[in-house]
């Protein structure tokens, strides 16, 4: 792998995203109004936003028979994100997830783990971790992400870590672990909540715990940073005709990884994300509508009043 700003690790799928009036009981159905197919994966989606704010990117997924030659693969390749250390299965399909969003924007997500059980047997890839300036972990395998975020943190890399939907998968000492070798942990307010419950920990104890910083997204109430020493830092949300709320947590984490990485303030890295999110969710899609760094900036000047001149991009 080439040298890069940022090493995404965890899963890319393909995303099925549909739009229904209600959520089906047992043993009953219920009516998809649409769907469509989307490329996608947490990972994936961090990985293509922050390389269209201009990182330059690496992804590492467990990826199936499927993905050579598709759709997916190629545009990974025409963003110029470094996809050559991806670990490729030869019977399994790619991961594949199902997202059900309704009128309320309350979701139900089902995901096909595939080639993704290669994760088991892969070595952590400390070629490319050691070639990179900060390591993000989505959603992917516990023990996986455990072992590569300690050999990140261990060689100084930035490390930042998101469980998203698969927080169910780490136990509590998973928990321990991983955050106490990253720098900054992402979360919804639901996922962030868990994890204190599990720790039997508040936001600041988790901050004593590792991480030096905690992000947690709130959904159309914007979100909320937590950083040692400071009073909480409230992020307003840029107020937007919402579509399809899918991929806006991935995208609000590259973007605010994209500023931080340039040595922005804490207040300029949650609005800048929270500007790109807006973006995401006016279309249905994690990635079809992806903004410009100029677009984003222009948006966020206008949302806070405020000149961007001096941000660091």
């Amino acid at each position: 792998m080439k040298d890069v700003d940022l090493l995404v690790l965890g899963h890319t799928a393909f995303d099925y995203i549909m739009q229904v009036e209600e959520f089906s009981k047992i043993n009953t159905s219920a009516i998809v109004n649409k769907m469509e197919t989307f490329n996608g994966g947490a990972a994936g989606n961090v990985a293509v936003v922050a390389s269209k704010l201009g990182l330059d990117v690496g992804l590492i997924s467990c990826i199936g028979k499927d993905f050579k030659d598709s759709d997916y693969e190629n545009y990974l390749k025409d963003l110029d994100i470094d996809i050559s250390d991806m670990i490729v299965s030869t019977t399994a399909n790619t991961p594949t997830a199902f997202v059900l969003t309704n009128p309320e924007d309350e979701q139900m997500f089902y995901f096909y783990w595939g080639a993704a059980e290669m994760y088991e047997k892969s070595d952590i890839p400390k070629e490319a971790i050691g070639k990179s300036k900060a390591v993000h972990l989505a959603t992917g395998d516990p023990e996986f992400n455990i072992k590569a975020g300690k050999y990140a943190y261990e060689q100084n890399k930035l490390v930042s870590f998101d469980p998203g939907q698969d927080l169910h998968l780490y136990t509590t000492n998973n928990l321990k672990e991983v955050i106490s070798n990253c720098n900054i942990l992402f979360g919804n307010e639901h996922e962030i909540e868990h994890i204190c419950f599990l720790l039997d920990k508040e936001v600041d104890e988790l901050l004593e715990a590792g991480p030096e910083m905690i992000v947690k997204t709130l959904g159309k109430n914007g979100s909320i940073i937590y950083v040692k020493d400071e009073d909480p830092m409230e992020i307003e949300v840029v107020s937007t005709e919402a579509f399809d709320p899918t991929g806006a947590g991935d995208s609000y984490r590259a973007a605010f990884l994209r500023m931080y990485l340039r040595d922005n303030n804490i207040k300029t890295c949650g609005r800048f994300a929270s500007t790109v999110s807006s973006y995401i969710v006016e279309s249905q899609g994690t990635q079809t509508n992806i903004p410009t760094i100029d677009q984003a900036l222009d948006r966020m000047d206008y949302n806070w009043s405020e000149s961007t001149d001096n941000i660091n991009h």
